[in-house]
C-alpha cells in the first residue's frame, strides 16, 4: 500500500510574516499536497496581503485591524486589475475585520491543518478556536503554548499539536528515535545572538540596531531581541516542556553557533539523536503541514564535499540569565510563564522606543515573575490568562518608568 495522497486544506495565519510568507513558498511549490484556503494578517500591508490573496486562490481573508478593510478590499481590486483578470472573472475572497476576525476565519473555512504563525499573545485565541475545530495546529506561535498552557494541553487531542519551531521540529524528529520511557533529556540548541561570549557588562550599551543584527535567522523584531536576549531559548523551553511533556529540569541548552543541529534528545541509553539541516524555516515548515510525512525538496541538506566543524560550548547564565528565570516559570507554571511572556513584550517594546536598557530587559522580567506569587495557580480559562497578561504588562512598565527616573 503506498500513501494516499490527499490534498490537505490550510489557513496560515500571519501570512505576510516571516513563517507566513515562507508558508506559502511552501504550498506554492506543491500544489499537489496543498491548497490554501484562507489567510490572516494584522493588515499593516494591504496591497501584500492581496497579492497573497489572489496568487493562492483563497476563500477568505481576515484582518484584524478593522480600519484596514476598506483598503483590502481596494487592493484586491487593484491586484486583479494587475493580474488582467476583469472584475466579474474572479471570485473576491470573503473579508473578516476587526479584533475577532481571525477567530471567525477559523470558525467559517473548515481545513485540515491552522498553521498559526501570528507574533505575540495575540495567537492564544487562534489557538483554542483551531483547536476545538478538530484541525492539526501546526503551531510556530510559541506564545499562544506558553500563556495558555494548561488550557491549551487540555484542548488538543493526541497528535494535534505539531510544532512548526526549528528546534522543536527537530525534536519531534529526534523522538521518533525512542520510545517515550526510554527519553532522559532533551537538548535545545541556540546559536547565541549577536552578543555570544559578551559579559553582562559588555552588553549594558548595546543599541537597537547592535541588537537586531541576527547572526543566522532573519525574523521579526520581538522575536530577533528575544533571541539576543535568549529569552526567546527561555521560552522555547517552556514549550518543549508543554509539547513533549518532559520537565523543564530535564531540558538543557546547549550554544551552536553554526545553527546547523537544530536539537537533540538523550536517550536513557547514552545514546543522543540530532536532527541537522542548513538554516532555513521552510524544512520545519513543511514537516509540520505535511506531519508525519516528509515533503520532497522542502530545503537544501548538509553537504559533506566541503570541510566544515560544529561547535558546541555550555550557556552562560550570568550573562543571559533569561533561560533558567524562564526554567523557574515553566516548573512553576500556572500563569507563570504568562507573566514572564507578557512582561518580556513590554521591556521589547520600551527597549526598542530606546526608553530601557538592554541588560534591564531580562532583569525588569525577572522582577516582575519574583512579584507574580498570585499567579503562580492554573488558568481557569482565557479570561485569567489575560488578567495576568495584564498585570504583568502593567508591573513591567511601572518598574521600567520607576527604574529610568
Amino acid at each position: 500500500m503506498g500513501v494516499m495522497n490527499t490534498t490537505r486544506s490550510v489557513l496560515v495565519l500571519g501570512s505576510t510574516g516571516s513563517i507566513g510568507t515562507q508558508a506559502l513558498d511552501v504550498t506554492g511549490r506543491n500544489p499537489d499536497l496543498f491548497r490554501v484556503a484562507g489567510i490572516a494578517a494584522g493588515g499593516s500591508d494591504p496591497a501584500a496581503l492581496a497579492a497573497q490573496a489572489l496568487a493562492h486562490e483563497v476563500d477568505a481573508v481576515a484582518i484584524t485591524k478593522a480600519t484596514a478593510a476598506e483598503d483590502l478590499q481596494l487592493a484586491l481590486y487593484a491586484e486583479a486589475q494587475k493580474r488582467g483578470y476583469s472584475r466579474g472573472e474572479f471570485k473576491l475572497p470573503r473579508i473578516f475585520a476587526g479584533a475577532d476576525a481571525v477567530v471567525e476565519l477559523i470558525g467559517a473555512v473548515p481545513v485540515d491543518i491552522v498553521l498559526n504563525g501570528l507574533p505575540g499573545s495575540q495567537g492564544l485565541a487562534p489557538t483554542l478556536r483551531a483547536l476545538e475545530t478538530g484541525a492539526t495546529l501546526a503551531l510556530a506561535n510559541k506564545e499562544s503554548l506558553i500563556a495558555g498552557g494548561p488550557l491549551v494541553l487540555k484542548a488538543a487531542k493526541p497528535g494535534q499539536l505539531v510544532p512548526v519551531d526549528s528546534e522543536h521540529s527537530a525534536m519531534a524528529q529526534a523522538l521518533r528515535g525512542g520510545r517515550a520511557e526510554e527519553v532522559d533529556r532533551l537538548v535545545l540548541t541556540a546559536s547565541g545572538g549577536p552578543f555570544r561570549g559578551r559579559t553582562r557588562e559588555q552588553m549594558a550599551d548595546v543599541t537597537v540596531s547592535d541588537a537586531l543584527a541576527h547572526p543566522t535567522w532573519s525574523m521579526g523584531r520581538l522575536i530577533t531581541i528575544n533571541s539576543a536576549t535568549l529569552v526567546n531559548k527561555g521560552l522555547e523551553l517552556i514549550e518543549a516542556s508543554l509539547l513533549f511533556d518532559v520537565p523543564c529540569d530535564r531540558i538543557d541548552v546547549v550554544v551552536h553557533p553554526q545553527s546547523i543541529v537544530h536539537s537533540m534528545v538523550t536517550f536513557v541509553d547514552g545514546s543522543t539523536l540530532a536532527q541537522a539541516s542548513p538554516p532555513d524555516m521552510r524544512l520545519p515548515i513543511a514537516l509540520a503541514l505535511n506531519w508525519p510525512n516528509r515533503v520532497a525538496d522542502a530545503a537544501r541538506a548538509c553537504r559533506w564535499d566541503e570541510a566544515t566543524a560544529w561547535t558546541f560550548e555550555p550557556l552562560d547564565t550570568t550573562a543571559f540569565p533569561a533561560v533558567e528565570l524562564a526554567r523557574h516559570a515553566g516548573t512553576v507554571g500556572g500563569c507563570l510563564p504568562a507573566v514572564f511572556n507578557a512582561a518580556n513584550e513590554v521591556m521589547v517594546e520600551a527597549f526598542l522606543a530606546q526608553d530601557a536598557r538592554f541588560t534591564s530587559i531580562v532583569d525588569t522580567v525577572e522582577r516582575v515573575v519574583r512579584e507574580a506569587d498570585e499567579w503562580r495557580r492554573e488558568p481557569r480559562d482565557l479570561e485569567d490568562v489575560f488578567a495576568a497578561e495584564r498585570w504583568a504588562r502593567t508591573r513591567a512598565a511601572e518598574l521600567n518608568s520607576t527604574g529610568r527616573k
